[in-house]
Formats: structure tokens, sequence, C-alpha cells
């Protein structure tokens, strides 16, 4: 199969993947907070993942490259597994308080959190293209070095923090202020994710902790 067309493959059973862990709970389609937040992220994850097979097919593959079952260390299969879960109990909890009407949210609210999850998916990819080592799995690979230009000149894992702006906006953007509960827990899991890198980093990738005494913050700046 053409390498182009794997990557809209995956993009669609990404999007088909949500699309079920939103409507099936919300029991209707006319929930329309759940279309928009699925155009977004299908445009978000589309067109940048496009581009980079088109430039740097190495660095899409790192970035497709994910989940529990491809993480190396015990802890990060947890860390993998556990994020995954807050994420689809995220879009499951927003569908059924769009079912049941547990909370409302105002409409600019939505849209709000809908230009956040693409500002996180376009950060992700500004991180890719800055630093094409930068992978969903936790390894170091072989002649890798550490980047500390671009977004790395801010915070040591701006990947992530990529990651907590679409965290945050997904509740948001499904019209839930419920599922908002629901960011505690993968910002904890996060946390948990960063830490045990760092200590693989620190070992195996030569240079990283003088970068950490450079660079302090690790997923917001002035903030941690």
């Amino acid at each position: 199969m053409n390498a182009l067309v794997k990557v809209l493959v995956s993009g669609l059973v990404q999007v088909l993947s949500i699309a079920v862990l939103l409507f099936v709970p919300a029991g209707t389609v006319d929930y329309w907070q759940a279309w928009v937040f699925l155009t977004v992220f299908a445009l978000s994850a589309w067109v940048p993942s496009i581009y980079l097979q088109l430039t740097n097919p190495a660095a899409l593959q790192r970035r497709l490259r994910g989940g529990p079952t491809e993480e190396a260390r015990p802890a990060q299969k947890i860390i993998m597994a556990g994020l995954y879960f807050s994420l689809a109990a995220m879009c499951v909890t927003s569908a059924l308080d769009h079912r049941f009407g547990w909370s409302t949210m105002p409409p600019a609210l939505c849209v709000i959190g809908s230009a956040l999850v693409a500002i996180g998916l376009s950060l992700v990819v500004t991180v890719v293209t800055q630093n094409h080592y930068a992978s969903t799995t936790v390894r170091v690979e072989q002649g890798q070095s550490v980047v500390s230009t671009g977004l790395y000149r801010l915070v040591r894992h701006p990947m992530y923090t990529a990651n907590v702006v679409m965290l945050v906006g997904i509740p948001f953007a499904l019209g839930s202020y419920w599922a908002l509960v629901l960011v505690l827990p993968g910002l904890a899991v996060l946390a948990w994710r960063i830490r045990d890198e760092e200590k693989l980093l620190e070992v195996e990738l030569a240079g990283y902790r003088d970068y950490t005494a450079k660079v302090r913050y690790r997923l917001v700046p002035c903030v941690w």
C-alpha cells in the first residue's frame, strides 16, 4: 500500500474510533460539538501527517509509532495505558453529559476548546519538525543528540506541553464541564511519564544533564 494512503487510512481509523466513543454513548448523532471536534481533529492530524510523509517520513513514523505495546519500559506501558484510558473516558463522559444534560457549556467555550485541540496538535507537528528524533515512545536512538533550540529552549518536553493544551481543550470542545475532572488524572499520568523518561535520558542521552541545568522547566515555563 502506498505510504500516503497508509497515513490517510491510519487517520481515518483514529477518527472513526473517536466517533464511536462519542456518538454511541451520546445515543445520537445530533451532537454538533462532537462533529466540530472530529473535523478539527481530522484536519489537524491529516494535513500535518501528509506534509511529514512528503518531507520527513522517518519523523512521521516516529510520531505514529505509539501505544502501550510499543513501549520498552514496563512503567511506560502502564503510563500509556492510563493515558489512553483517560482520553477515552473524557470522550465517553462528554458524550454522556450531552445525552443526559448534566451540564451546559456556552457555544463560545466549545469553539475555544476546539481551537485548543487544533493548537495542541499543531504544536506536536512543530516539535517533530524541530526534533527529528521526537517520538511517541520513550527511547534513545543511535546517533541521537540533545535538541535545545526552538520550543526546546522554553521547556524540556514541548511535545507533552502540546498534549496538555489538547487535553485541556477536549472537554471544552465537547461541551462538558464534568469531563474537565478527568484532565487531572491525565496530567498526573503525563507528569509520571516525564519523570520516568528523564531517568532514561539522563543515563542514555549524552549531554542531557547539562541541558536540564540550562532549561529548568519540564512542561510549563515558570511553573514546572
